[in-house]
């Protein structure tokens, strides 16, 4: 008799055709990855062959053909009627005694190894899914918990069935396969006891970006159907590979607590699974252990370099044993086929409306138009094109209508879910995770949706103006003139790290104590001793899983300053030491308990001053901390340290000297320390301040405001106020000619010489090394850098020819 399966050590990915690319994949990983110390539960697939001989033997293939000639190609109208009339016929068919002969003598292998209390999980797998060209996961049907040959058989039953939803016909139509020719597999694998531990998926690349050098592995209680179907919110973690390579000290260099609402288990009393509440300690407690995020990146990065490409891999802990396990992996397909990479498109927002909800933003886009609320699939005849999809998650019964929205947004998941998979798919903005959109926004209402600043997407009130650049920057000439960026939210980094440039020249740390830690950290110091019992109430929620609550701000900082340092790694990425004013610092959770009030903040207790005075100066021992962890335990040795408002000579050895007793010697493992130049001080004593600096940045606005002795921050005096001014350039000048005669690097941040043509031709005149810029004008500084340069070469040329 044929033997209508094929066991997982008898299958590799040249398999495809007989055994889906998901059987296929999971068979080459157990043949071939499980000797590198990957585990993989062991299975067995039917074949293409089994299938045939199903719809032969039950007479069903002229029937189903036939209602796929029904089919309503264009508008898909009668897309339910002719799956549901195809998945009946199959349903009611007699399942081949040949295969379940087959499956009989699977099965009983699998007992015979793993005992007869097993479990299964079974799941479908065509022969044209998850081929390189077409990876779009979750057409067909998985069934979990299957105990029993007989529930075998019947779970079988229904995966051939499910070759007909209603979204896998749509999907091989839109992607063009022979709905003739796709026969289906249906994979018979050890079920993990992840209902006991946790479950997650991994990308070999951020899946938003594209940016390749991380790996991203998210993580939740139970099952892993929630994950894969977005109804909760990971845990997420990004892993630098280059350090997983080097055997650095600690690889994770940024780690986000997910809510995980939900838990799923096996349901006791049978097969199927039930979906419970995860209890509150276990929503605020990571999944996982570094270890294992550690080990899972991994062996990701095995499977990617076997495969020789991204790839999406999903795994399983046993609760049981407490080991991990990968269930599956398939080739990235979205950002790893992307074209015209060197084309960058950027949004902003023109104007601000009122804010309705917020979320995890995904494709870096705007979008705007109606609203509209759909709780179902079926309701699918509400949503017309150019409209935005508003509902609690989806799944892949969603697919056909997704494609039409110009938005997605829903209260659950995160950006693993199926629904940040399909916006990336389909080139759609989309916001996940925002946990009431639904609730918040009306249906019918004018709304826009901005993902285009980092991970947050932001849903404003009515439809707002916004502008699109598109620029190819294979066509921009790279100047001399170091073209640098400033750069406050991490967020944003991984996707600005495809701009040309030479780095980052300015990291503001001011956004991420404002923004991800939220607290003062004098506040963390003193915890203890706060007086103010609502500051004590917020920290405490904030810092629950942080024992010591110092460690939070060391931490949290660090992985700020490493996920910048890691998206721009080698290029140096310059790191400006805190920069608020004390009314900036008071506004902080628990700031008002240690700062001074002042009348002139802009010029009071800010910069290097603060460092070594006893109101601050524990704090900036944790600054030092989380810079040290950097470059040391996380091993990005491109990241130089640089003082603002350094106000003398005196101020800079206490401030060098107080470094170094932090652990942060200049010059010791490379380390490089820079000042800002953006006091007269400065500019006078360059050569001077040079003794203690490896290189100087000229911060243009402060440098304005105090030559000409202007607020940079009154609006009545926004007319004086000017970087061009001959006396600002002449400072300028000064403190470029000083830093040529003591070999030490200068650079400038600010927006003028993207505005002002002439102004960055005065800079490349002076020989300045580097310009930093915003973002959104880094390609017109750059244009203005390459015309400066030209000139300079028409002139010398004229010069000499005189």
């Amino acid at each position: 008799m044929k033997n209508y399966i094929k066991h997982f050590n008898e299958i590799d990915i040249n398999d495809v055709p007989e055994v889906g690319g998901k059987n296929a994949s999971l068979g080459e990983m157990y043949q071939k990855l499980t000797l590198k110390g990957i585990q993989v539960p062991d299975g067995f697939a039917t074949t293409s062959d089994a299938y045939w001989l199903f719809l032969k033997e039950a007479e069903l293939k002229d029937s189903i053909f036939a209602e796929i000639e029904k089919l309503d190609k264009k508008e898909f109208s009668n897309l339910r009627e002719v799956g549901s009339a195809i998945r009946a016929s199959i349903a009611n068919a007699d399942f081949p005694q040949a295969i379940k002969s087959s499956l009989e003598k699977g099965y009983y292998a699998l007992v015979k190894k793993y005992g007869p209390q097993i479990s299964l999980a079974v799941r479908s797998s065509a022969t044209a899914e998850d081929l390189p060209n077409a990876s779009f996961a979750g057409q067909q049907e998985t069934y979990l918990n299957v105990k029993g040959f007989d529930e075998l058989i019947a779970a079988c039953h229904k995966c051939y069935a499910s070759l007909f939803t209603d979204r896998a016909i749509k999907y091989r139509e839109d992607n063009h396969f022979d709905q003739t020719k796709v026969a289906l597999s249906i994979g018979v694998q050890l079920m993990v006891r992840s209902d006991l531990a946790s479950s997650g998926v991994n990308f070999t690349l951020d899946p938003d970006t594209g940016f390749d050098k991380v790996v991203l592995v998210s993580s939740i209680w139970g099952l892993g159907e929630n994950i894969v179907q977005g109804s909760v919110n990971p845990d997420e973690y990004f892993v630098y590979k280059t350090s997983l390579k080097n055997s650095i000290r600690q690889p994770i260099i940024s780690r986000k607590l997910g809510s995980k609402e939900k838990t799923m288990i096996y349901d006791s009393s049978g097969s199927g699974t039930l979906n419970l509440d995860t209890k509150i300690e276990k929503q605020k407690k990571f999944v996982l252990t570094d270890a294992e995020v550690i080990k899972l990146a991994k062996w990701s990065i095995i499977i990617e370099e076997h495969y020789g490409r991204p790839m999406d891999i999903e795994w399983a802990k046993d609760g049981l044993t407490d080991e991990l396990f990968i269930v599956q992996a398939r080739p990235e397909t979205v950002q790893s086929t992307k074209k015209d990479k060197l084309r960058i498109s950027t949004y902003t927002l023109l104007e601000k409306g009122k804010e309705i909800t917020r979320g995890m933003g995904l494709g870096n886009k705007i979008s705007a138009g109606k609203a509209r609320i759909i709780h179902s699939p079926l309701e699918s005849d509400k949503l017309q094109p150019g409209e935005i999809l508003i509902t609690e998650k989806t799944d892949p019964d969603w697919d056909p209508i997704l494609k039409k929205a110009a938005g997605i947004i829903t209260d659950q998941g995160g950006r693993t879910s199926h629904a940040a998979i399909v916006a990336r798919e389909v080139g759609a903005a989309a916001i996940v995770g925002t946990l009431n959109a639904t609730k918040t926004i009306k249906d019918g209402q004018d709304i826009t949706i901005s993902c285009a600043d980092g991970d947050t997407g932001v849903v404003y009130e009515g439809i707002l103006k916004w502008d699109e650049k598109v620029v190819d920057t294979k066509s921009l000439k790279k100047p001399t003139t170091q073209p640098m960026l400033i750069l406050a939210d991490p967020e944003q980094a991984f996707k600005l790290s495809f701009y040309p440039t030479a780095g980052v020249g300015l990291m503001r740390l001011e956004f991420v104590i404002n923004n991800s830690i939220q607290i003062h950290p004098m506040a963390l110091k003193h915890f203890d001793h706060l007086k103010d019992a609502s500051a004590k109430t917020l920290i405490e929620k904030l810092t629950h899983h942080y024992p010591d609550k110092a460690d939070y701000f060391v931490h949290k900082l660090a992985e700020g300053i490493a996920t910048i340092a890691a998206a721009f790694y080698p290029k140096d990425v310059i790191v400006r030491t805190s920069d608020f004013k004390s009314n900036e610092y008071a506004n902080l959770i628990g700031g008002k308990e240690f700062e001074p009030l002042e009348s002139n903040p802009m010029i009071g207790f800010r910069g290097a001053s603060r460092y070594y005075h006893p109101k601050y100066k524990e704090a900036f021992e944790l600054e030092c901390k989380a810079m040290k962890m950097v470059r040391e335990d996380m091993g990005f040795n491109n990241i130089k340290i640089m003082i603002p408002f350094c106000r003398t000579l005196k101020e800079a050895e206490r401030v060098v000297d107080l470094m170094a007793d932090y652990g942060l010697k200049r010059a010791e493992n490379g380390l490089q320390l820079y000042m800002m130049t953006e006091i007269p001080n400065n500019v006078i004593l360059a050569e001077e301040f040079a003794h203690f600096f490896d290189g100087f940045s000229i911060g243009s606005n402060d440098l304005t405001q105090l030559t000409l002795g202007v607020d940079r921050d009154s609006e009545l005096l926004s007319d004086i106020f000017d970087a061009t001014d001959p006396g600002v350039k002449k400072m300028i000048a000064m403190v470029i000619a000083s830093a040529h005669k003591t070999n030490t690097k200068i650079g400038l941040c600010g927006q003028a010489p993207s505005d002002y043509p002439e102004f960055a031709q005065f800079l490349v005149e002076q020989g300045i090394n580097s310009i930093s810029f915003n973002p959104d004008a880094l390609i017109d500084g750059i244009k203005n850098i390459n015309l400066a340069e030209e000139s300079e070469v028409s002139f010398g040329m004229a010069e000499s020819s005189n």
